[in-house]
């Protein structure tokens, strides 16, 4: 039986589900997150590793240490190159972060709160949500 939230690559080639209602949904402008995204923000969320099930496929993980010299493994598809989402966070042991828009129905999920807010572009305008300079404490 499919879990509660679905997701997948493009193609749908690579497909992952879990059940967790996230609680820690965010809109990150940091530059990491600009460039791995390739936009002006992500949004992603954390699940915990346990509920996160990957149903197919082998997504590639890139080793890559951020602004912050904490570690952390980008999992992509390696035929589509979607980015799907981020496993073995040294900050955020046990969790999984995913890619709002990897799932079959994103508008289930909001964000929470924005993060980075000092790197968010002048036309970006607020959401009505916390605002965080940084990394949330």
């Amino acid at each position: 039986m499919a879990k509660k939230y679905t997701a997948r690559c493009t193609y749908g080639a690579i497909k992952f589900e879990f059940d967790t209602d996230p609680d820690f949904v965010a809109n990150c402008h940091c530059l990491d997150c600009k460039r791995a995204s390739g936009g002006e923000m992500a949004t992603f969320f954390g699940v915990p590793q346990d509920d996160f099930t990957l149903v197919s496929g082998q997504p590639k993980a890139h080793h890559y240490v951020a602004e912050s010299g904490k570690g952390l493994d980008r999992n992509f598809c390696p035929d589509c190159g979607s980015r799907l989402f981020s496993t073995n966070l040294d900050s955020f042991p046990g969790l999984v972060f995913v890619m709002l828009g990897s799932l079959d129905r994103p508008d289930l999920i909001a964000p929470k709160l924005e993060m980075f807010t000092k790197r968010r572009l002048k036309w970006n305008k607020p959401l009505d949500l916390p605002q965080f300079d940084s990394m949330p404490g």
